[in-house]
């Protein structure tokens, strides 16, 4: 049984990626219980920050880690807020926070026609600090703003956050249904299938 530590202190990422490995020969460990600190996340890239933060808990633990960068890019900003989505709000004078950050967005996007966003999850995997060959999966999931909040489920932006194919929003959608969908459930289906090619 392999121990790998989550590079996150996020529970909501954490009790979804323990689910999501669940049919891996695997124990997902968060590292704030391994007394491990927030890894700085200088880059503009999901992919170059959520290697620094998986790095950052293999070298402090000397287990293997995996770290995953998310966040929303929106069409109408240009792709953003992207790698800065957990400070949203702070960008409009409110504090730091998810309720927050929803009321923010919908506030911008006011009188917007255009509401596309992705959500992208981008998960990074390292059998130590120095691998050389660290495994990287995408997960996407596109949909549209909504102009209010629809639903109790999940976190985030999930409430805002409508499916067009599905016709609701993340938040109203069960663990398993958002998993299967969610960029964070492609990402991590991406990532199960390079663990089984590559370390098991």
């Amino acid at each position: 049984m392999m121990n790998l530590v989550l590079a996150s202190n996020n529970r909501g990422k954490l009790a979804e990626l323990q689910a999501l490995f669940a049919g891996l020969d695997m124990v997902l460990i968060s590292q704030s219980s391994l007394g491990v600190t927030e890894a700085e996340e200088p880059y503009r890239t999901f992919v170059e920050n959520a290697l620094t933060k998986a790095r950052h808990a293999s070298q402090s633990t000397g287990l293997p880690a995996i770290a995953d960068d998310a966040g929303l890019c929106v069409d109408a900003f240009g792709g953003l807020p992207g790698v800065d989505t957990a400070f949203y709000a702070t960008q409009f004078g409110y504090e730091k926070g998810e309720a927050n950050n929803v009321k923010a967005l919908l506030e911008q996007l006011k009188g917007q026609s255009n509401r596309r966003a992705a959500l992208v999850s981008t998960l990074v995997a390292l059998r130590s600090k120095d691998d050389p060959e660290p495994l990287i999966a995408v997960g996407r999931a596109v949909g549209e703003i909504t102009e209010k909040p629809i639903g109790d489920n999940g976190f985030g932006f999930d409430p805002v956050m409508y499916i067009p194919q599905l016709g609701k929003t993340f938040a109203q959608l069960s663990d398993s249904e958002k998993n299967a969908i969610s960029h964070r459930g492609r990402a991590a289906q991406q990532m199960l299938a390079l663990m089984r090619a590559n370390w098991f």
